[in-house]
């Protein structure tokens, strides 16, 4: 590895050569069971052949142009994720902090077209909206602020999952403007609401008697994440603003930030842009995901599969001491422990098998939405038996 690289991350000790569906090769030759897909981003797996022709036609022909001309590809992709999502309109850009950028910036607009000068935003305990500032801002999540103080000013941050002291606030707090909120929250531990149609009612409800913007990051949870395109789909309730990015381009960088309704107006000439946003490549790798998605039936094979792994491994570990709990949403699965395991992320690849521990005490599995139930048996049976093994 290079020295000169700054030191942000902390790299594991081996180096991927190349990959084919669900598996990865170092340059040692040896063969990984990926159950992390790149954090939620590759989706259709490694090397799809339908991916890889799309791309490598795109790339022969034009990877980038600018916004300052119409680009056919971002508009193909626009009309896609209008089709599958309800959503009016689409502004593209290169990851998941940038789309949450600017659903931030379209809540300080429809502030500022309320007449709120000092607008404030409700956001999540045990969130994750990204590392620029704004979104670092709105997290949840004290570790990753921790020397970048002060934050950013106009986030007022309360418990998942709890619609009563949303109420409250919306009775006190008359600058509150919007409500930004994860669906499923993925770097927070694969929490999800006990009841998320009840609980997405109650904020459409708040958000439609105050005018406020109801915002959903789907930046880890949708492009068939959970089993549906969406998660906010497993609800009957819609947004009014949407981030997307991982799943989207099957790993060329893309973000979007979906808006529908009055929302969709909000950004006007000169008011965001992007260098990159939309480019050709990207757009192209977007839209051949969804297709892909869509003729290879991958939603429904996302959401069996996803409770297949979680039944498995409840099975595998009832009544293993130090198994708290054990939770899923389609392919994003959590194993909850009772003590800090980032520890098994090595013994995993000791195992030749990817896996990520987040929030200290949970081993989050995110794999390929792919994966057939044989190699899901791999994955469970891998792991279950280094869960016992460290519980020890």
């Amino acid at each position: 590895m290079s020295q000169h690289l700054m030191n942000t991350y902390n790299r594991q000790p081996l180096t991927f050569t190349h990959g084919q569906g669900v598996w990865l090769w170092d340059t040692e030759g040896n063969q990984y069971l990926d159950a992390l897909s790149g954090v939620a981003v590759n989706g259709l797996g490694h090397a799809h052949p339908g991916l890889v022709k799309a791309i490598s036609e795109q790339v022969s022909k034009m990877i980038h142009v600018s916004n300052i001309y119409h680009i056919a590809e971002q508009s193909a992709l626009a009309e896609k994720l209008h089709e599958i999502s309800g959503m009016d309109k689409v502004f593209f850009c290169n990851s998941g902090c940038e789309a949450n950028e600017a659903a931030i910036k379209l809540a300080r607009l429809h502030a500022h077209k309320k007449g709120v000068e000092n607008p404030e935003i409700i956001v999540m305990e045990q969130s994750f909206h990204g590392r620029t500032f704004a979104t670092l801002s709105a997290t949840g999540n004290a570790k990753v602020q921790a020397g970048f103080e002060p934050l950013m000013k106009g986030f007022i941050r309360v418990e998942f999952d709890d619609i009563e002291v949303i109420k409250v606030l919306a009775r006190y707090h008359p600058n509150i403007v919007a409500i930004l909120i994860e669906p499923v929250q993925g770097e927070g531990g694969i929490h999800i609401p006990q009841n998320l149609n009840a609980y997405f009612k109650g904020i459409r409800e708040i958000c439609d008697a105050q005018n406020w913007l109801f915002m959903v990051d789907e930046v880890q949870s949708g492009i068939a994440r959970t089993g549906e395109w969406f998660a906010f789909q497993h609800t009957e309730i819609m947004p009014d603003v949407m981030t997307l990015a991982k799943g989207l381009g099957s790993g060329v960088p893309i973000g979007a930030c979906l808006a529908r309704g009055d929302a969709a107006e909000l950004f006007t000439y000169g008011k965001h842009g992007s260098t990159f946003g939309g480019n050709p490549l990207a757009t192209t790798a977007g839209l051949t995901t969804l297709n892909i998605i869509e003729q290879e039936n991958i939603r429904q094979n996302a959401f069996e599969v996803g409770n297949f792994i979680n039944a498995q491994l409840s099975h595998q570990l009832q009544g293993v001491s130090g198994v708290v709990n054990i939770r899923n949403a389609g392919m994003m699965i959590g194993i909850e422990l009772d003590r800090p395991c980032g520890d098994l992320v090595k013994m995993a690849l000791n195992a030749k098998f990817l896996i990520n521990v987040t929030a200290d005490k949970v081993v989050r599995l995110l794999p390929p939405l792919i994966m057939n139930k044989i190699e899901a048996t791999d994955l469970v049976n891998r792991l279950s038996v280094l869960i016992k093994q460290f519980l020890i």
